[in-house]
């Protein structure tokens, strides 16, 4: 008489298993849903600026390997990884990332004015347009095995809004944003040379106007959330018509 032996343990699949990490570890799963979304909207944002600054007549970035859909050759170790993390991990309002500026020689494009116009447009083009992909996939979501269909809706609504919020955000006309470029291009010298001064000072400025003016805002009891206004409001719009464009509204 042979001795009972145990059953053996039977396997969980692959998908199982992940089920069993997101519900034990909740950060983790909100975490996965955001890294797609933020690499492919940074990477490809600065690789759609080096690429039109290419084609017009600048291969400063292409020489130097950023006309690339590699992630690490746009990794920025602050703004692509500590900041996003940060802002996930103190469940901010928000997240928000930058990537390495692709260098541009606008002194090499064929038409500088102009063509400066195009190479800013292009970054936020290219998210404009990721978001629009994101919103046409969300029509596949209803095709996906249970489970696994709740985090790619959750990973694609992310994607629309960190690609909007990153177009509005590098809209603002104020170098060296892609607004601020395009507003150098098109302005009169008589306003164009002064804002293109403004550049070595822009990203402070944006940085006080929505972080520390809000702070001493409140210290004197009047709300100030100029980011609300100028950023938020903005994309839900946008947001709104991509859905409705889509289908999916």
């Amino acid at each position: 008489m042979h001795p009972l032996r145990p059953l053996p343990r039977r396997q969980e699949s692959p998908l199982a298993q992940m089920r069993t990490i997101w519900d034990n570890y909740p950060m983790i799963y909100s975490a996965s849903t955001w890294v797609i979304p933020v690499l492919l909207a940074i990477t490809l944002h600065e690789a759609a600026h080096g690429f039109v600054a290419h084609h017009f007549g600048d291969d400063t970035a292409w020489q130097l390997g950023r006309v690339s859909l590699n992630p690490l050759r746009h990794i920025d170790p602050f703004g692509t990884l500590f900041l996003p993390a940060l802002l996930l991990l103190t469940h901010a309002p928000f997240l928000f990332g930058y990537a390495k500026p692709v260098p541009v020689n606008f002194g090499q494009l064929r038409n500088p004015r102009r063509d400066m116009i195009w190479v800013a447009a292009a970054g936020p083009v290219m998210n404009l347009a990721l978001a629009t992909a994101a919103a046409l996939l969300l029509h596949t979501v209803d095709f996906l095995p249970v489970g696994i269909d709740h985090w790619v809706l959750r990973s694609l609504v992310n994607a629309i809004n960190i690609n909007v919020i990153l177009a509005v955000f590098n809209l603002i006309p104020l170098p060296p944003l892609d607004g601020g470029r395009v507003a150098v291009g098109i302005l009169p010298n008589v306003l164009a040379a002064p804002l293109a001064r403004l550049a070595p000072y822009g990203m402070w400025i944006v940085i006080g106007a929505f972080f520390l003016v809000p702070i001493f805002a409140a210290q004197a009891g009047i709300d100030v959330n100029l980011f609300n206004q100028v950023i938020t409001r903005p994309a839900a719009a946008i947001i709104g018509s991509i859905l409705r464009l889509t289908g999916t509204g």
